[in-house]
């Protein structure tokens, strides 16, 4: 009796060093094995609960991190502000070349542009037959507005200003803003015609931001962005909320690059801002499906080519597509 209650005791404190030296194994890597999974070591099986107050822990660490759409609006923020002062000049040629393909395809867009052609008429014939001068022409086009999100220094802005009467931008970058406002006060125009503000519309947690939330952002014609879509975290929620703020009827509209192979960090000193190497046809119709402006879709390649060259690789290049949908 004795000798067998002997045993059993030894047998138990074995058993007990057997599951602390086991514990002890499981503990230090307990960050790389997530919570109900099974770690391995040394032929012996051991679940994470083992070390549940640890893994919680870290659960919590995580949660609480910087979510990565701030951080990588940040990051853009902070590139796009030190380029702002002489961004247009640095890429005159290409953003030239850019405007006058988006002008090209105006009746693709299919936006009910604003135009004083019929205006000009009437009072071409009014001053005939002696009647007196009509109302300014700004006061008979009609009304279309534009949302240019992401806007910059305002490329698509100025594109499509001939044929909206207001434009609306928006970009994370307060050095973008200014100089998209310092342009378009340079060419004359008032606030209401074309004037941008800092903001981020693409925030999860936030859909309806309260420094965007004014009259003033709602009730577009046309939402745009222009080469933006491969900086954002979550190009699929921009397109959800750009559509929201859309009349029925109005359009969704891209520019961005197709699919290409990734950039090196050498390449371009911009590649640490871009979160997407470009997208196939089928990817952006899905987001503008998803968004809600899946009607009538359309993608055309503009040909404009960006290649990025560095001495020691080749270099890149990047195609332009344009992509247009209704909401329904």
């Amino acid at each position: 009796m004795i000798f067998s209650f002997i045993a059993i005791l030894c047998l138990v404190e074995f058993i007990f060093v057997i599951a602390n030296g086991q514990q002890e194994q499981v503990g230090p890597s307990h960050h790389a094995t997530p919570l109900g999974q099974v770690a391995t070591n040394n032929n012996f099986a051991t679940t994470a609960f083992a070390s549940t107050s640890q893994t919680i822990e870290y659960l919590d660490l995580s949660v609480e991190k910087e979510p990565a759409e701030i951080m990588a609006s940040e990051q853009n923020k902070e590139y796009f502000n030190k380029q702002a002062a002489s961004y247009d000049s640095k890429h005159e040629k290409t953003l030239n070349r850019v405007l006058e393909e988006i002008r090209a395809r105006l009746d693709f867009i299919g936006v009910d542009w604003a135009s004083d052609e019929d205006s000009d008429e009437s009072d071409a014939d009014d001053e005939k037959k002696g009647a007196p001068a009509a109302p300014a022409v700004a006061a008979l086009k009609k009304q279309v507005r534009l949302l240019d999100y992401a806007c910059g220094t305002g490329l698509v802005s100025r594109a499509l200003a001939p044929y909206t009467t207001q434009c609306v931008g928006i970009d994370l970058s307060e050095n973008m803003v200014d100089a998209y406002n310092t342009r378009a006060e340079n060419q004359g125009l008032t606030e209401d015609e074309m004037h941008a503000y800092q903001g981020n519309l693409c925030v999860p947690s936030d859909p309806n931001p309260e420094t965007l939330a004014a009259p003033v952002f709602f009730n577009f014609d046309i939402a745009a962005v222009g080469l933006g879509f491969h900086h954002f975290d979550d190009p699929a929620l921009a397109a959800q909320r750009l559509v929201e703020r859309l009349n029925p009827g109005g359009v969704l509209l891209v520019l961005d690059f197709l699919a290409h192979d990734k950039l090196h960090h050498s390449h371009h000193e911009a590649s640490h801002t871009v979160t997407h190497h470009g997208f196939s046809e089928e990817e952006i119709k899905k987001m503008f499906i998803d968004a809600g402006a899946g009607k009538d879709f359309a993608l055309q390649s503009v040909g404009v080519v960006f290649n990025f060259k560095a001495d020691d690789h080749e270099g890149t290049k990047r195609q332009i597509f344009l992509a247009r949908g209704t909401k329904a």
